[in-house]
C-alpha cells in the first residue's frame, strides 16, 4: 500500500524494514538507522512504511498525516500468513538478500517468527496508535485510519481528498 501511495503523490518512498534487515538479517546500528531516516524525511515530500520505535520521533516531527491500517486481526492473521508462506516457499527475496528462513515457521517467538509477531503485537500497536492519535503532542499530524480492505481502496484512490469512513 506504501509503495502505491508513494507513487499516486509522486513522492520517494522508503520501507523501514529494507533500510534495518541488512544481509543476514543482521540489523542496521541505531544511530546509522536514524541518520538514514533524518536524511530521507528531510526531503519536501515523501512515504515512510515501518513503525520502529527507533525512528518514530523523527518521522513523526516531520510528517503531517500518519495512515494507520487498523484492520481486524483475523484478516492481518490471515494476511501475515499466506504472505510468509508463500514467501517462504517461493524463496523470495525480501531486502538485502534476506528471505523468510522456513525453520521461523516452528518457533511461537515473536522475534523468530513474523506471525507470532503479528498475533502477540496487534492489541498493542492498536492500543499505541489509538493513544497517539488522541495525544495532544501529535496535533501536528492527521491520522488517517484505515478499518478495512475498502478503506484502503477509498484512500488509494485519491488519498488527498479521502472522506473518512463515516463521514
Amino acid at each position: 500500500m506504501a509503495r502505491e501511495l508513494a507513487a499516486s503523490l509522486g513522492v520517494p518512498h522508503l520501507e523501514l524494514d529494507s533500510a534495518f534487515h541488512q544481509p543476514g538479517w543482521e540489523p542496521l546500528p541505531r544511530e546509522e538507522f536514524r541518520r538514514l531516516v533524518t536524511t530521507r524525511t528531510s526531503q519536501d515530500g515523501w512515504v515512510i512504511d515501518g513503525n520502529y520505535s527507533a525512528v518514530q520521533p523523527i518521522v513523526w516531527a516531520r510528517a503531517d498525516t500518519v495512515v494507520w491500517l487498523d484492520l481486524p486481526r483475523r484478516t492481518v492473521m490471515r494476511q501475515v500468513t499466506w504472505r510468509t508462506v508463500r514467501r517462504a516457499v517461493t524463496r523470495q527475496e525480501l531486502w538485502n538478500g534476506n528471505r523468510e528462513p522456513l525453520v521461523n515457521f516452528l518457533s511461537w517467538a515473536p522475534e523468530k517468527s513474523i506471525i507470532s509477531w503479528a498475533w502477540h503485537n496487534h492489541a498493542k500497536y492498536r492500543n499505541r496508535y489509538g493513544a497517539a492519535a488522541a495525544d495532544p503532542a501529535n496535533a501536528h499530524l492527521t491520522f488517517i485510519r484505515l478499518t478495512s480492505r475498502r478503506h484502503i481502496s477509498r484512500f488509494l484512490a485519491d488519498p488527498l481528498h479521502y472522506a473518512h469512513p463515516g463521514a
